[in-house]
């Protein structure tokens, strides 16, 4: 999930700096999803961020409205966006494996069914139901970045395949900025931008509750047109430090011509997120993908909407049809 995009960066002066280059913040509104997140909130890993957000606009250079605090709450992650997937991910019961990608998922008819291999090749164990929350386990695409082929065969999933092989995807590039003095002439902490070829978001990751103030930190994200032009041209593979440092010069230019920025940062440096949103949900009714023969379950935004709301509503969906199916056991 999107959220859990976190960046440890070493500034000039040898000091961490730290970036949260994905979701900037999430709103809930389902009660489903709102009691979770008060449960998060009173255990201390997810705080709202209380400030004040606007529109500017690039054409006329003008802010076209500010957003008062009383507008749908932000929450973030504390002290970082993936302090929610960490805290999951020490729940009791659970056992987290980091650095290990799946590259192959095997239906095998025996008591426990699901084999999971690295893309060394190792087992990784069996397993008697799986969740995957990767809307590119059967795609093209996962080829196309990792040259490997997609982990779930398609010919296990039939009546899935359909809505699973071709999930159209919008990237977007991040730009990490750290200037040694606020940008006072923003009066808002997050800002859209309208009118901009280049740029869709802004907002200052160091106001956030639990962050470090050493530094004044903005990230900016490009709208998903620039990041395709640059896709188009350079392939999903690793990028060159040349081709992120022109991107990275490309974004802050249009930060500057909007006249809000009278410094130069002292740390600058581009992300790409190759499908970094779902341009469709494949399951809104459903929020999941279940195969109920298989003890399958892919869940993520793509199925109900493409934020980290629609993420826990997905992924609730899809706990849900894991613990029915265990009950009847």
């Amino acid at each position: 999930m999107m959220m859990s995009r976190l960046s440890r960066e070493i500034g000039e002066d040898g000091k961490e700096l730290m970036f949260d280059h994905g979701a900037p913040f999430f709103c809930v509104s389902n009660s489903d999803a709102m009691a979770l997140v008060h449960e998060w909130e009173s255990r201390g890993f997810v705080s709202e961020w209380k400030q004040v957000f606007g529109s500017f606009d690039c054409a006329s250079n003008k802010f076209l409205g500010i957003q008062q605090e009383g507008d749908a709450k932000k929450y973030v992650g504390v002290p970082g966006m993936n302090s929610i997937s960490k805290a999951l991910c020490n729940e009791s019961g659970v056992k987290s494996m980091f650095g290990t990608g799946i590259a192959k998922m095997e239906w095998l008819e025996e008591e426990i069914p699901w084999l999971l291999t690295d893309s060394k090749g190792e087992n990784l164990g069996r397993f008697d139901g799986v969740v995957a929350s990767d809307k590119n386990i059967v795609s093209p695409r996962f080829t196309q970045v990792t040259g490997l082929p997609p982990p779930l065969d398609l010919s296990l999933v039939p009546e899935l395949a359909t809505k699973l092989q071709n999930i159209p995807v919008l990237p977007c590039f991040s730009l990490m900025l750290a200037f040694k003095e606020p940008l006072s002439s923003i009066p808002v902490k997050g800002l859209s931008f309208k009118n901009s070829e280049i740029l869709s978001w802004a907002h200052c990751e160091s106001t956030k509750p639990g962050r470090s103030t050493d530094s004044e930190r903005w990230i900016l994200h490009s709208t998903p047109d620039y990041a395709n032009s640059v896709i188009a041209k350079t392939g999903l593979q690793k990028l060159s430090s040349e081709t992120l440092n022109k991107i990275s010069e490309e974004m802050f230019k249009e930060f500057q011509c909007s006249g809000l920025v009278s410094s130069l940062p002292f740390f600058m440096k581009a992300h790409r997120w190759g499908s970094a949103f779902p341009a469709k949900s494949i399951a809104v009714e459903e929020r999941c993908l279940w195969d109920r023969n298989r003890n399958l379950a892919i869940c993520g935004d793509f199925c109900v909407s493409p934020n980290v709301e629609g993420a826990i509503l997905s992924g609730l969906a899809a706990a849900s049809k894991l613990l029915q199916t265990s009950s009847c056991l």
